[in-house]
């Protein structure tokens, strides 16, 4: 077929991807095409802002480098992340609800015992002591998980964001005790911009959004025999809770942060001024309920 048009093109590249060896990705780009198509015609693409959309994608790739994801970044705010992240991880009863990772995960972090102060001896923010509970589906406490932490400062910035993340603070490694639980110092996040001094954050501003993300402390979870688990505990009452520029927030995933007085911690440490806690109970799924999910 060779006088090809708006209406006969897609068929047309279709027809060229039906003799595809691997069946996986014939089926994907067979999708692809045929929304793409549609989408172009459905809004009347002109010429102007097809380039527009080449020369976007192009300064995105641009803006990535081995410290910034660029693209990542796009997918966050158009919903893609979140969206790929529930398709992936289905909700089961008993399991906490995952969210997406952040592009501030560190693979190897200080590896820190129950009752650290993960701080980094800055002495700023509000104290903040966290215990964590690792369970079951059914409730059942899981000893020897490992437990990666890591949030921002009082100023909404990362330990990565600040040096070249060898000073790395406000994250730590744990270890779950035989009773499940891991316990923590630290101190208060805060809200926080994404990157957005990039064409990602000038597609947010011209959409009329803003970058902010509410306050959160991130956590994964990996044991043996259950799927590792990717989520956050959101501060309740941040004003962003409900306009999460990379939507990941989800109900159960907001906790309160409680306040106290100056005076004794659940540890037996005595606090000279106030100071917040921060108790949460992480459901993990069993990994064979995960394959089961996948068949």
């Amino acid at each position: 077929m060779r006088e090809l048009d708006e209406t006969s093109v897609t068929a047309e590249v279709l027809r060229r991807y039906a003799d595809g060896t691997d069946p996986r990705l014939k089926f994907v780009m067979t999708a692809l095409v045929r929304h793409l198509h549609d989408f172009a015609r459905e809004v009347s693409l002109t010429e102007a802002e097809w380039f527009a959309a080449v020369e976007f994608l192009t300064r995105t790739g641009q803006m990535c480098s081995n410290v910034r994801q660029e693209f990542i970044l796009l997918s966050d705010t158009l919903g893609l992340s979140t969206l790929v992240d529930s398709i992936n991880n289905p909700w089961v009863e008993g399991t906490t609800r995952s969210t997406v990772l952040g592009p501030f995960f560190v693979q190897d972090a200080p590896v820190m015992e129950n009752g650290a102060d993960i701080d980094g001896g800055t002495g700023k923010g509000e104290p903040l002591y966290v215990e964590a509970l690792v369970t079951d589906v059914s409730g059942k406490p899981i000893p020897g998980a490992t437990v990666d932490i890591w949030h921002s400062d009082h100023d909404g910035f990362y330990d990565v964001q600040i040096g070249a993340g060898d000073e790395l603070a406000r994250r730590g490694r744990f270890t779950t005790d035989a009773q499940g639980k891991v316990t923590f110092w630290t101190t208060m996040p805060a809200s926080y911009p994404v990157p957005h001094d990039g064409p990602v954050g000038q597609l947010l501003e011209l959409s009329g959004r803003h970058p902010w993300r509410p306050a959160h402390v991130h956590f994964t979870i990996a044991a043996p025999n259950f799927r590792r688990l990717v989520t956050h505990v959101f501060v309740e009452g941040d004003p962003y809770l409900d306009s999460d520029a990379v939507f990941g927030v989800k109900d159960s995933l907001i906790k309160e942060y409680e306040s106290h007085p100056p005076g004794r911690a659940p540890d037996g440490k005595i606090m000279d001024r106030p100071w917040r806690s921060l108790a949460y109970t992480f459901g993990l799924r069993p990994a064979e309920s995960a394959a089961s999910q996948a068949a």
